[in-house]
């Protein structure tokens, strides 16, 4: 079985993020590999209701495309006074796909009435792996706290400046590499998925 594993996304942040968590996790007997090595495949149109819809949609494009087995996420902030949005819409909650500034510009304008007790949020983050043969596996991960009324911060990237973890004094985006991915969403999902994709591709042996 082959240990090569494609990364359905082309979100450099996300990259980053899912080479160090399962480089860790596999010790680096998996070798990741990026779509920008096949440039036939095209952006997968996110048209699912759900975080495990859209994950499984560009998983399952990857690897009928690929031959290889893919993992991909959907992930998003979920803030309580806006009704769980941004929500499946958060990489294009201003307009356009990965404006992380305009997002958050948005995020903060909406909430700027809101007051501190009424300004919890979550993180979710879907992991998905799909295998050429249509073996299928997901995992989710969340990640609690609250909108904070200014960024701060210059680490990870999307929401993180904004995002301030349940029980830290600290955004997401003064987290360290290794404190956010031990906290995560992104960190707990792919960690759950890890025993099927080491599973599925045969071991690390």
């Amino acid at each position: 079985m082959s240990k090569k594993l494609v990364i359905a996304t082309r979100n450099a942040g996300k990259i980053v993020e899912f080479r160090r968590i399962l480089d860790a996790i596999s010790e680096g007997a998996i070798e990741l590999i990026g779509i920008e090595q096949f440039p036939e495949l095209v952006d997968v149109e996110e048209i699912g209701s759900t975080f495990e819809e859209n994950a499984l949609l560009k998983a399952r494009y990857t690897a009928s495309m690929t031959g290889l087995p893919a993992i991909s996420d959907d992930s998003g902030l979920c803030i309580d006074a806006l009704g769980g949005a941004p929500g499946i819409y958060s990489a294009r909650w201003a307009g356009k796909h990965g404006n992380d500034k305009e997002n958050l510009a948005k995020v903060l304008d909406q909430l700027k009435e809101v007051g501190d007790e009424n300004r919890g949020a979550h993180f979710i983050c879907v992991a998905a792996l799909v295998m050429p043969d249509g073996r299928e596996k997901v995992a989710e991960g969340r990640f609690e706290g609250t909108i904070l009324h200014r960024a701060i911060g210059d680490q990870g990237f999307g929401y993180d400046p904004i995002f301030l973890p349940r029980g830290m004094s600290i955004s997401s985006a003064q987290l360290s590499a290794e404190e956010k991915d031990a906290v995560s969403h992104r960190g707990k999902s792919l960690r759950a998925i890890a025993p099927h994709v080491i599973e599925m591709l045969g071991g690390l042996r």
